[in-house]
């Protein structure tokens, strides 16, 4: 590491955090928007995914798709970065 510009040890992991933060923040919009579908859909009957996938099958199961891998996600952030541990 002599050559380095820069002392690795004395790095902080912030870009880490902040593209895990991003992360977090866009599966979070994928799931409230699934919701918000989910919800018009049961109380209306009106498919608002489909409609605003303009009526392509393909393009709403690819969101849906996405929308598990964000829940999957979530799990995964919620159980290995404990965000409530300091809530006490």
């Amino acid at each position: 590491n002599r050559g380095a510009p820069f002392a690795p040890h004395k790095i902080k992991a912030t870009a880490h955090t902040q593209r895990m933060r991003l992360t977090c923040i866009i599966c979070t919009v994928n799931l409230i928007i699934l919701g918000i579908c989910g919800g018009v859909f049961a109380f209306s009957g009106f498919n608002l995914l489909l409609f605003l996938s303009f009526n392509n099958l393909t393009a709403m199961r690819c969101f849906l798709a996405v929308c598990s891998v964000s829940a999957l996600f979530e799990i995964y952030a919620l159980s290995v970065f404990k965000p409530f541990k300091g809530l006490k």
